[in-house]
């Protein structure tokens, strides 16, 4: 796990797939319960309550299927498991066609 570039994470699968996320998609993505739905895995979280310049302040694995984020809003309740990061990576053989981002006019 690295920096690709700034604000974009990477993850080196052990398959040799080199996965990208974008820190504030990850934070848009949590998969804690307050913001996706356990049961429907609805989203809670609108995109733009992220800031913008949202960082990633610390990282730390779960047991040996997942990592916990620390954002700088103050956000550490999700947890990511493997799968789930994997699923969501937005290299461009995962994502050729990237959704439309919409913009936030919250800075921080």
């Amino acid at each position: 796990m690295g920096w690709v570039d700034k604000g974009v994470l990477g993850i080196v699968w052990s398959d040799g797939h080199k996965g990208v996320y974008p820190v504030r998609y990850l934070r848009q993505h949590c998969p804690c319960a307050a913001c996706t739905d356990e049961w429907t895995g609805e989203l809670r979280l609108k995109p733009d309550d992220v800031p913008l310049l949202i960082m990633l302040q610390d990282v730390e694995p779960v047991g040996r299927y997942a990592l916990r984020f620390k954002w700088s809003d103050g956000h550490d309740t999700g947890i990511y498991s493997y799968t789930f990061l994997r699923r969501i990576c937005q290299c461009d053989v995962c994502q050729p066609v990237k959704p439309e981002q919409p913009k936030s006019r919250r800075l921080l």
